[in-house]
């Protein structure tokens, strides 16, 4: 009968849950700048099976960094970015509170 081939996992993480969720995070807060790292980390950890079950094991070692780099730079340009967007609410905010004081103001100073 015919058997399901069966592959093992490669004993280094692929970093893909990491991965996607920095290129949907950078996605959201960035453009396609933080969503890049995001998408190489992607196939860098899709290479991890492929060389490990060809039998480069070298090759599934380096893939694994290389995806783990590629996580933190895409995990540093998020961060980045959510504290520019923070910072940019806050500022916007403020700066939309002062002219709508302002007009009420000058209402309440008209009466």
């Amino acid at each position: 009968m015919n058997q399901p081939v069966t592959t093992a996992a490669a004993p280094y993480p692929t970093y893909l849950a990491w991965s996607i969720t920095i290129t949907v995070l950078g996605a959201c807060f960035c453009c396609l700048i933080g969503a890049a790292p995001g998408i190489v980390a992607i196939v860098f950890g899709n290479q991890v099976n492929t060389k490990f079950n060809a039998g480069d094991d070298a090759g599934a070692r380096k893939a694994s960094e290389n995806a783990k780099i590629w996580c933190w730079v895409g995990t540093a340009l998020v961060a980045v970015s959510l504290l520019l967007n923070i910072a940019s609410f806050f500022v916007n905010g403020m700066s939309f509170m002062s002219e709508d004081f302002l007009q009420q103001l000058q209402q309440a100073q008209s009466r």
